[in-house]
Formats: structure tokens, C-alpha cells, sequence
């Protein structure tokens, strides 16, 4: 499979939070959202192409219990669940982080964390052509996918937010999700890639997860190095 990148850092988001971490970093995207903060690893995939065996041997060697598997759209990558059951065999806790437009399938797991991806996504025709619009709109969100991920994983949600109006998306999409999934299961991150969060976009995420019980995603490797590769 192709592989933009393999690193050490912390886990930046959700309940992993400061977590020192590998992360493998799949390259292709079945999505184009118009905010993407890896461009290199989605519509101008990058990266050398590894087999399994390599791909374990490069994690292994930083000694680390946890990895990511990332991307991209890491479920779309040829040899995933090979992948997957190879790294828990070497008993690592495993998260995959992905958009949830692609079926688990059974694929080895121990943190999912699914991101739907909302209409603030969508890019406009002139950014990828109408085609690539119309693809994206179509593919974003597949419930039923969810609910596959969902009630079989332990999952986290996160929604990146841009727009108070986003808050109506994720409502709707919350009224036909089982009751076990928990509002503080749910996390929203301010659609951002500085590590400056603007103060009115801040400060209606913070007011939405105070008056819901949702919980607010900071991106800390944002605030530590940057947008760039390799954090």
C-alpha cells in the first residue's frame, strides 16, 4: 500500500489526547474536503508503496504501545485489515481514524475514531470540478455505515465545526444513532489548521458542548508544531 508517512509524535485529538504515538499515514482519499489540512496524503496522494511486513518493522522499531492508522482514508488502503491484525498480534493499541464511509468489515481495532464529515465539507465546483462536488456530497455521510462502526467498536465521534449551522447537522444526525452513544463520546473541533482558533468560532463550540455535554476537541499538536508533516 502506499504510505505518505510514518512517525512518533502525540495523539492530538480526541480522548487519546497527549498520548505519545506511531502514526501511519495511508495515502488516497475517497473524499475531497474543501478544509483538508493533508492535501499530500487525499488528492495529491504522496508516499512510497510498502508491503505489510515492512510497514509492522517500522512501527515496532519505536517501541511505542500505541499507533494510529491514518490517512487519507486509511479503509480504502489495500492490505488495511492485514495491516490491522499484524499490529494487534504485536499486542499495540490500535486506533484507525476515518471518515466512516467504509465498512469495518471486522477489521481489527481497539479505538475507532470516526469523523462524518458535514456539509461544511463540501467543496465548491471550481475547487475539483462538479464531478468531484457531486461525489463528495454523495459520499460524506453514510449512516448506515455508522451504525456498523458504532455497534461494533468502541468508537469516538468528531465533527469538525464551522458554522453555528453545523450544530442542526449533527442534532439530526444524533436522532438516528442508539442511545449508547453518549454526548461525551461526541467531539467538536473548530474547523481550523493554525493553531489560533478564531474567538467566535471558539466560543460557540465551547458554548454547544456546555449547553449539550459535548466534549471540545483541541488540536494540540496544532498548538505544539504546526501544520506540518511528520507532528
Amino acid at each position: 500500500m502506499k504510505i505518505a508517512e510514518i512517525f512518533y509524535s502525540i495523539q492530538g485529538e480526541g480522548e487519546l489526547t497527549g498520548i505519545p504515538s506511531v502514526f501511519v499515514r495511508t495515502s488516497g482519499c475517497n473524499l475531497r474536503c474543501s478544509w483538508c489540512d493533508t492535501p499530500y496524503a487525499s488528492w495529491n496522494p504522496e508516499g512510497e508503496e510498502m508491503a505489510v511486513a515492512e510497514i509492522v518493522a517500522a512501527v515496532l522499531r519505536f517501541g511505542c504501545p500505541h499507533v494510529v492508522l491514518t490517512g487519507g482514508e486509511p479503509m480504502i488502503a489495500p492490505g488495511i485489515r492485514e495491516l490491522a491484525a499484524a499490529l494487534t498480534d504485536h499486542r499495540l493499541h490500535l486506533t484507525i481514524e476515518t471518515a466512516g464511509t467504509i465498512p469495518p468489515d471486522g477489521i481489527a481495532c481497539d479505538l475507532a475514531s470516526v469523523s462524518p464529515k458535514l456539509g461544511n465539507s463540501t467543496p465548491p465546483p471550481d475547487t475539483f470540478g462538479a464531478t468531484w462536488t457531486r461525489k463528495h456530497e454523495q459520499t460524506r455521510l453514510q449512516p448506515a455505515v455508522l451504525l456498523e462502526w458504532l455497534g461494533g467498536y468502541h468508537c469516538q465521534l468528531k465533527f469538525v465545526v464551522s458554522d453555528p449551522v453545523d450544530l442542526t447537522e449533527i442534532h439530526a444526525l444524533r436522532a438516528i444513532l442508539p442511545n449508547s452513544v453518549k454526548p461525551a463520546t461526541i467531539h467538536l473541533m473548530p474547523e481550523g489548521t493554525t493553531p489560533s482558533v478564531p474567538a467566535d468560532r471558539r466560543d460557540f463550540v465551547l458554548a454547544a458542548c456546555k449547553r449539550f455535554g459535548y466534549r471540545y476537541c483541541h488540536r494540540l499538536h496544532l498548538e505544539l508544531f504546526g501544520n506540518t508533516k511528520g507532528t
